[in-house]
């Protein structure tokens, strides 16, 4: 199986257990996490923005905090830091007809030029994956 890029939500499941989605998350990561696991500079960003905002979480944590949380994680052995693509190829955006899915976009095409796979929660991520199973949408 390809390797996985998990997009934000999955790693904010993963990581906080008062998410909504961390008992489906983490039984994911159980069964997965071997076959390889990473993030990229946007999936952290969003780690640690979100995880720093009280409006987001009731635990939230100062940045330097969450990007300490983020290390342990990223320090896995199985875990991989995938390069991004630029973002201005129209080829990225040939399924997005609004703002709002630019970023889901650009994390399959991520995870495309990457040869894996996008790991998300959003089965509406789907619609942008130029080929089968880019997109695995975790069961909640």
């Amino acid at each position: 199986m390809k390797a996985a890029l998990l997009d934000t939500n999955v790693v904010l499941a993963l990581a906080w257990p008062n998410h909504q989605h961390h008992a489906p998350a983490h039984a994911w990561f159980a069964s997965h996490a071997k076959e390889g696991w990473a993030t990229c500079a946007f999936t952290q960003l969003g780690f640690i923005r979100l995880s720093s905002n009280p409006a987001y979480t009731p635990s939230a944590v100062s940045p330097r905090d969450a990007a300490a949380l983020l290390r342990r994680w990223t320090g896995l052995k199985t875990h991989r830091f995938w390069p991004s693509p630029n973002a201005d190829s129209a080829t990225i955006y040939a399924h997005t007809i609004g703002h709002q899915q630019v970023n889901d976009a650009w994390l399959v095409e991520v995870a495309r030029r990457n040869v894996g796979r996008l790991v998300t929660l959003d089965g509406r991520l789907r619609v942008h994956a130029p080929e089968p199973g880019l997109v695995e949408v975790i069961p909640t």
